[in-house]
């Protein structure tokens, strides 16, 4: 039978084990700030990403009829958007993921409001762009076996 300590039978964590935890998460906090400074700067950035577009006419010129130049636009367009998409998603995310540092630095009921109204907020968004995403791929985004996003990989289990 397991204690009911709470540690698993071992020693309450001391106060420097927090403080070193604290600090641990400071420089974590640190580092996500300056990775998001970075990828806005970036040419990753969603701003940037939006404004690299190709126009239709570079693909067969304005007024001529090409059907495959038109589908191989279509795709190219959706890929766009899809890119943008990810890059602005990316960038909230990574703000995201400070917030919440800062929370489990400060605690979460002591964060702010704002930065409270922002987290929630920027959770809320994605949620919604992955539902969406999701019904593009026909309602089904986790059936892919062992892929990318998939919580129902089989990889390293035996």
């Amino acid at each position: 039978m397991l204690p009911t300590d709470g540690h698993g039978g071992g020693a309450p964590p001391s106060g420097a084990d927090v403080k070193r935890g604290l600090e641990a998460l400071k420089t974590f906090r640190r580092r996500i700030d300056t990775l998001l400074r970075e990828f806005e700067g970036s040419a990753g950035s969603s701003s940037k990403v939006g404004t690299q577009k190709v126009s239709r006419a570079s693909f067969s010129g304005t007024g001529s009829a090409f059907p495959e130049a038109d589908g191989l636009y279509s795709q190219y367009d959706q890929v766009h958007e899809r890119l943008t998409s990810l890059s602005k998603t990316l960038s909230q995310q990574i703000e995201a993921m400070g917030i919440a540092v800062h929370g489990a630095d400060v605690g979460f009921d002591n964060l702010e409001d704002d930065l409270r109204q922002r987290f929630w907020a920027i959770q809320t968004q994605v949620g919604r762009e992955q539902g969406a995403t999701g019904r593009e791929r026909g309602g089904r985004p986790d059936e892919q076996q062992g892929g990318h996003g998939s919580d129902k990989s089989d990889a390293g289990w035996s």
